[in-house]
């Protein structure tokens, strides 16, 4: 740490001694690493140089620190449609300091173009990610992403591949406009299509919120998923403070990229920067207050988790409990939807992460370790925050938070011993966080759309609606299902909000009083949630983490004998669902796959 100034890069100084087969090849670096098993090493560089240089490579080039970039453009992915500026800034930053920028693909996935759900092809994700990082002789890594289900699927496989690795995210898109009114995906998609549902808005209005609600390129314009994971990739050291909220669009986001690309290059002869050295207890905890602090989407939570759970060190120092412990100390500070009322831009032109770090310092550990091989407190000492009026920033003081504390809550009960998540920050009516009213249950998502808007439904404003069903396995994917519409002839009525609880997840850009997550499963045969019957009494106090059913011991055990979620079908399903299915953990614990972990 004694001297910080960037050294020259030094090369592999590939020669005409890789050609000399009486000398061992010793280097595993460049070209030389992670050679093809041909039974002759040897050969295997010959082979590797007569391949590489048909792209038309020249032996300086490849003597260069070789800096992986992974592309995950799709026609189907507008997340990632500023991908090829993103490369091109990316790979001028890798060579103007030295490196040579190599990129190569792996899988895409977009929420909108992923059946059944995205989360179910997270964990397929990391897996390519995992294994084309150890496939490649690369001697660091730059992870290009943004969707929701992208970043943690690239941060999980970057741990457990352990080479040093950079990432920058394709950022977030600008709101659009209707009838003068700021509007973006993608909380005011789901708020606009329940007012279309209550008789609200007509056709016409629909059908122009339709085009302007993602008007460019980008992740979604608010605090859902990929905003979260974007900031929370800051707080963990991997990315640079203005990485996190620079439009997808901006000139700001391609001098990212290009800043992304020359700290690969150091990082490429820094190897003590790799994830699982780099990333320690203190950098998960300060991302958990980072979540807490931005009302962040209740996915990272499951996200957070998978990621812990493959670094060797840290899995298992931390469960839902902590998160619910920095939660009580640590206020809600960005008004953003849908916790709030702005936009990301807004949050970008407050000064973003920085003005937010430095107003969280006295709750952070400042010694956590960053990209730069600086702590946090020293990054944040040589960096001077954006000042912007208190009266038009979008983040607020610790002295003068939007919400006290705890905007993520962690309950429990028997309806969810292993522990269930509610967003508290985003409830639309703050008493149902302490709400107790018959459950009216739904089975799946098919029972749910059938009966929903049903006219003779027995439901009234204070029932609790209980989806079942679309857990990990149960669906599989555990998809964000768990925004249970309010049915229409409530809606209808002026009904906005209502207690609902399920094993799935909501996108993080919806708000409401809902519980999620749910953990056992109701397809798990110990689940208490799998056997919750129309009428039985649901209880939720937020206040004191409580979360069951007002049914005795007897009558629960008695119910789980009479109906067992059956494995037969688990055992046997072929391909990657059969894969899922058996070998998927419980959202407590990330919905990993089992032999993903760091304890395998």
């Amino acid at each position: 740490m004694e001297n910080r100034k960037e050294k020259p890069i030094e090369t592999h100084e590939m020669s005409l001694s890789d050609y000399d087969i009486s000398t061992p090849i010793q280097s595993a670096t460049g070209l030389r690493q992670g050679l093809t098993s041909y039974g002759d090493a040897h050969f295997s560089l010959f082979l590797r140089k007569v391949f590489i240089k048909a792209l038309g490579y020249s032996e300086d080039a490849l003597s260069r620190p070789i800096i992986g970039v992974i592309n995950t453009y799709s026609s189907f992915n507008p997340c990632h449609a500023n991908m090829p500026q993103l490369l091109d800034a990316v790979k001028r930053g890798v060579q103007l300091h030295g490196g040579l920028a190599i990129d190569f693909p792996t899988i895409s996935i977009h929420e909108a173009f992923s059946s059944p759900t995205s989360m179910f092809l997270r964990n397929l994700m990391s897996m390519d990610t995992e294994e084309m990082i150890k496939a490649q002789p690369c001697d660091a890594i730059i992870l290009i992403g943004g969707c929701d289900k992208t970043t943690p699927a690239q941060l999980m496989g970057a741990i457990s591949a352990n080479k040093p690795a950079m990432h920058l995210v394709t950022g977030p898109m600008m709101p659009g406009s209707h009838r003068g009114v700021r509007v973006g995906a993608c909380t005011d998609c789901r708020n606009n299509w329940a007012s279309y549902r209550a008789g609200a808005l007509d056709m016409e209005d629909i059908v122009a919120l339709n085009d302007e609600l993602a008007p460019t390129a980008g992740t979604c314009g608010v605090m859902g998923t990929a905003s979260t994971m974007a900031c929370i990739l800051v707080a963990l050291g991997l990315m640079p403070f203005a990485g996190a909220s620079a439009p997808a669009v901006s000139s700001a986001r391609l001098r990212v990229a290009e800043e992304t690309g020359r700290i690969a290059v150091t990082l490429a002869t820094n190897q003590s920067l790799r994830p699982q050295g780099l990333l320690q207890r203190e950098s998960f905890l300060n991302a958990i207050t980072v979540l807490q602090a931005i009302g962040g989407s209740t996915n990272a939570v499951v996200h957070l988790m998978a990621i812990i759970g493959r670094h060797p060190q840290v899995a298992d120092t931390i469960n839902l409990d902590t998160f619910d412990e920095i939660g009580r100390k640590t206020p809600l500070l960005v008004d953003l939807k849908p916790s709030g009322d702005n936009y990301m831009t807004d949050f970008h032109n407050s000064g973003g992460m920085l003005s937010l770090l430095w107003e969280l310092k006295p709750l952070l550990h400042l010694d956590a370790m960053t990209y730069s091989g600086m702590t946090l407190g020293e990054e944040l000492a040589k960096a001077v925050p954006l000042r912007v009026p208190h009266h038009l920033s979008c983040i607020q003081t610790l002295d003068e938070p939007l919400y006290p504390a705890s905007s993520l809550i962690v309950l429990r009960g028997n309806l969810a011993p292993r522990g269930a998540i509610i967003k508290a920050s985003a409830s639309k009516d703050r008493r149902l966080l302490h709400h107790s009213g018959k459950a009216v249950v739904f089975k799946s998502s098919e029972d749910l759309s059938r009966r929903i808007d049903d006219p003779e439904l027995a439901v009234t404003a204070d029932s609790v609606l209980v989806l079942q069903g679309i857990g990990p396995k149960g669906n599989p994917g555990m998809p964000e299902a768990g925004l249970i519409p309010i049915p229409k002839k409530l809606a209808a009525h002026g009904v906005v909000d209502m207690l609902r609880l399920s094993d799935g997840r909501m996108s993080g850009t919806a708000g409401g009083t809902i519980v999620l997550h749910v953990s056992p499963e109701s397809a798990d045969p110990s689940s208490v949630l799998g056997i919750v019957q129309d009428g039985d009494v649901v209880i939720c106090d937020a206040e004191r983490r409580t979360l069951k059913v007002d049914i005795s011991n007897e009558e629960i055990a008695k119910r789980q004998g009479q109906i067992r979620a059956s494995t037969d079908a688990m055992s046997t399903e072929r391909g990657y669902r059969g894969l899922y299915k058996r070998t998927v953990l419980q959202a407590d614990k990330g919905a990993d796959f089992d032999f993903l972990t760091a304890q395998g």
